[in-house]
Order: C-alpha cells, then sequence, then structure tokens
C-alpha cells in the first residue's frame, strides 16, 4: 500500500473506492464471458476461445451484452472496494501499528479478514448480477432483484454467503502477492508509483485468482441457482421406471462442490480461468495504480 505512512481510514476508503470503480469499468466484459463460462446451461454455448465468446455476445446482445449487470457492482462493488482497503488497513494496524514493518503473515491475516467484511456487501451484490449475466434477454437490476426478494425474503439475497466469504478469504494472498512484489521492485522508503505498482498490481490480481477461483465456480453455480429448485425434466434419476423430482444438488457450497466433482470432473473448478486472468491484469493494474496516486496525494 502508500509507502507505509499511517493515513486517516477515510482516505483508504476513498482510494479504495475510487479505484474499484475505475477497475470494474476495465474489467467487467471479461467477468461477463467467466460467468457464461461457469454456468452449466450456457457454457456449451460459448465453447471455443475468449474472443470468440466476446464475439457471440457482442453479435447477439451488442456491446451492451458484455456490460449487462454492471450496475448493481457499480452502485456497490466501489463502495465494497473501498471497505476491503479500509478494513484490511484497520485489520494490518491492529496486529502492526506501523504498517511499513508488517511481516506478509500479518498482511495475509488481514487481507483475510476484509474479505469476510466485504462478503457482507459483496454476496447480494454478486447474487443480482449473475443472475443478470445468465439471461440473454433484458432485465434489470432492481427488477432481479425484486423477483428474489420476493421468491426468498431477505435471506435469499444472501444465498451463497458461504462460499462468497470463503472465496474472499483469498484477499490475503491478494495483498499479500501485491505488498511481496511491490516491495522487490520499490526502493526501501521510496515512493509507491509508476511500472513497479502496474507489475506488482497484476500479480496480485493473477495470484488472487489462482488461489480463489474453485470456490468462485462454486460461488456462482450456488448462486445461479434457486434454492430447493427441481432439476429440469429428463436430467432426474429413473426408479421404478418413473422420473423421480430431485434438489437442486447446487442447494449448499459442500453439495455443489460434490456434484460438479462427480458430474463434470476436477477441471470443471478451473472453467473460465483463462478470461478471468486476462481481466486480472488490466483490472488490478487500474485500481493499484489508482489507489497508490490517490494516497500518494493525501500522503
Amino acid at each position: 500500500m502508500a509507502d507505509g505512512g499511517e493515513l486517516n481510514p477515510t482516505v483508504d476508503f476513498l482510494a479504495g473506492t475510487l479505484a474499484g470503480t475505475a477497475g470494474l469499468i476495465a474489467g467487467f466484459p471479461f467477468d461477463t464471458v467467466k460467468v457464461r463460462l461457469q454456468t452449466p446451461e450456457l457454457a456449451g454455448h460459448y465453447r471455443g476461445s475468449i474472443t470468440r465468446a466476446i464475439a457471440t455476445i457482442v453479435n447477439e446482445e451488442r456491446v451492451f451484452g458484455l456490460y449487462k449487470g454492471i450496475t448493481s457492482p457499480l452502485l456497490t462493488f466501489a463502495l465494497m472496494n473501498g471497505l476491503v482497503f479500509a478494513s484490511y488497513k484497520f485489520f494490518l494496524r491492529l496486529q502492526c501499528p506501523l504498517i511499513a514493518d508488517a511481516s506478509l503473515t500479518q498482511i495475509t491475516l488481514a487481507g483475510m479478514g476484509s474479505g469476510v467484511i466485504s462478503a457482507i456487501i459483496t454476496t447480494p451484490t454478486e447474487l443480482i448480477k449473475i443472475r443478470q449475466q445468465q439471461w440473454t434477454g433484458t432485465s434489470t437490476a432492481r427488477g432481479v432483484a425484486a423477483g428474489i426478494f420476493k421468491a426468498g425474503g431477505f435471506t435469499g439475497l444472501y444465498r451463497g454467503s458461504l462460499s462468497t466469504a470463503l472465496r474472499d478469504c483469498g484477499y490475503g494472498a491478494y495483498f499479500a502477492s501485491y505488498e511481496a512484489t511491490v516491495r522487490t521492485l520499490t526502493a526501501p522508503g521510496g515512493k509507491r508509483e509508476g511500472w513497479p505498482v502496474l507489475v506488482a498490481g497484476a500479480v496480485a490480481g493473477i495470484v488472487g485468482w489462482l488461489v480463489t477461483f474453485p470456490l468462485d465456480v462454486v460461488k456462482t453455480r450456488v448462486q445461479g441457482s434457486g434454492p430447493g429448485a427441481l432439476l429440469s425434466p429428463g436430467t432426474a434419476p429413473i426408479i421404478g421406471g418413473a422420473e423421480t423430482p430431485v434438489v437442486n444438488p447446487y442447494c449448499t457450497t459442500w453439495s455443489t462442490i460434490v456434484h460438479s466433482y462427480r458430474a463434470e470432473g476436477l477441471l470443471v473448478f478451473y472453467r473460465g480461468l483463462a478470461p478471468t486472468l486476462i481481466r486480472a491484469v488490466p483490472v488490478n493494474m487500474v485500481t493499484f495504480g489508482v489507489f497508490e496516486i490517490i494516497v500518494n496525494a493525501f500522503g
């Protein structure tokens, strides 16, 4: 983060919020591709390269299709990113009053703590976003949220909260890899700016996703299915010559892991990884670049 200086938490929050907004806009098209590749009912339609998947979406839904579902995260993700950075610094200060002296272990623990806190906002936001991205038709964030609330009440908006919190613990690896890289590329006591920050941001994005991607696949499947829904006709096992309704296998985090592995093998947990890693590079270069610029301006 910024030069080890002790800044006002408000500055951390503001810098994280603006950085999150910039990063979201830069990488959202790749996120749309990732979600569709991870959704069992849609994955077959987008087989092939990432560019082919993007071309298919643009051809069928125009450029706006790549930004479908951005309203919900744009309204909340920026604030969530601010919360992540601010809470990360908070947990870091609890362990080490002088941030510049924090060890990578302390940084990892602080990052994990910020991830759990962020899940409070991330869960309903990503639930709405995923439901929108799954549809090839037109839908609004407000309409999707209303439908979820009508079907499952307030708790319905927190479907997938466990898998989201577990995934977001990956912020530990995210911040640790950023710090390790930027400390290596920056002279001791030097200002964090320019290419070292951009490289460190790219490394953080890649490492963060490599660590958390399997749980992201699980989270997408849990949130992309309705609680207690029945499988579509033809997918239920035949018992005594009659088709028997089966409870949705994506009801819980554990059932999703087990069913996905049995049905599609280990590689299913890395489906959509390529566009995610490609997206992670520019997104996190922009995110940390903007964050450090703002922090340096106030520092």
